[in-house]
């Protein structure tokens, strides 16, 4: 190699003889929000409701509890699919998510939870960390439809209205409570987190 350098990262530090500056910004531009729809495009691909249950482990398991309550079908017509629950809205959160769930991807590929056998056995693991999760990040993904500001406590019945006017005053958060509330608790889970 001489001094200046040669290869490819010399080549990338000199400038063009072929193509002008402006050639060269439109091109990056351009090349850019292609990379950035094309991105775009498959994130948001990830975040369907047919993506979620296009694995027979979601499909024929947690989607089929899910089916069966007023997240699935309600009188208003309003529906929760996977990714308002499990898939944080703003950008910087969803990343973090889709990088977790990479961890997800690696269970389906080796089995982890193939079958209804396996996937029962690792259902309380399953639920502590989605719990946890949701937890620390303030049940943040129920904020995006459900808000203490915006209940009307008086309209609801009297065990949910002094719940919730208990959870806001101790400043908990829907998952201390709603545990099982789109699917099935696991069979084995310990009476303290039995809500």
């Amino acid at each position: 190699m001489s001094e200046k350098g040669s290869g490819f990262w010399a080549m990338l530090k000199r400038p063009s003889a072929k193509y002008s500056l402006a050639t060269l910004l439109v091109v990056g531009f351009v090349s850019g929000v292609v990379f950035w729809g094309g991105f775009n495009t498959v994130l948001e691909a990830t975040n369907t409701e047919q993506f979620c249950i296009s694995c027979h482990e979601m499909r024929d398991n947690v989607y089929v509890e899910y089916k069966e309550t007023i997240h699935y079908t309600n009188r208003t017509g309003v529906r929760a699919v996977c990714s308002d629950c499990h898939v944080p809205k703003a950008w910087t959160y969803k990343m973090i998510r889709k990088i977790q769930a990479s961890k997800e991807v690696y269970g389906k590929i080796v089995g982890t939870i193939d079958t209804k056998e396996k996937f029962e056995a690792n259902r309380l693991r399953l639920a502590q960390n989605e719990w946890a999760r949701m937890k620390k990040a303030d049940s943040r993904e129920c904020r995006n439809c459900h808000a203490f500001e915006s209940m009307n406590v008086e309209k609801q019945k009297a065990r949910a209205a002094k719940m919730h006017k208990i959870a806001l005053e101790d400043k908990q958060t829907c998952i201390d409570c709603h545990k099982g509330i789109a699917h099935h608790k696991p069979q084995n889970m310990p009476e303290e987190e039995d809500e």
